[in-house]
């Protein structure tokens, strides 16, 4: 377990909060019910239902405790009203790749609010954390699992 915080908004928070309540109380419900049926089918040791649902709940355990993590170092940011000239947490950043020279748009969020196919990075992110501090004009080469990525910033605004 990471001690790092970890930055995210209001509504990022209770997103998160509302996907634990579910899994708790829904999921985990359901798959203790379909352990209990398959463990009535008799044999455990050769019982693929039983097994199977006791995987189901070992990994559904392990996703709860990951999200009570993430939520114990929540810190809640609020996102900025006002334009800055440094890219910042809620921020929108237009960058251009300097090699294969294309425009693109990043907004930097918090956990729960992450949409990589709207461009919505987490700031905790390779990419968000190259980023975070550069200002219009300035170079980013951010190290990633498939090399090294090289941005110019374009432009700063307020995210969405």
């Amino acid at each position: 377990m990471s001690l790092d915080r970890n930055p995210m908004t209001r509504e990022g928070y209770e997103k998160l909060m509302a996907d634990l309540d579910r899994m708790q109380n829904s999921e985990m419900i359901e798959v203790t019910q379909r352990i209990a049926t398959a463990r009535d089918l008799g044999d455990l040791s050769e019982n693929a239902e039983y097994h199977a649902a006791r995987e189901d709940q070992g990994m559904l355990q392990a996703r709860i405790d990951s999200l009570k993590d993430k939520l114990s170092r929540a810190t809640i940011m609020e996102k900025s009203t006002e334009p800055s000239d440094v890219v910042v947490f809620g921020s929108c950043v237009k960058v251009v790749d300097l090699d294969f020279d294309e425009e693109e748009t990043f907004v930097l969020v918090g956990e729960g609010e992450a949409d990589p196919d709207k461009n919505r990075i987490l700031v905790s992110s390779p990419l968000g954390t190259g980023l975070l501090g550069k200002k219009v004009g300035d170079l980013a080469e951010i190290e990633v699992p498939k090399g090294k990525l090289r941005f110019k910033v374009l432009d700063i605004s307020v995210g969405d």
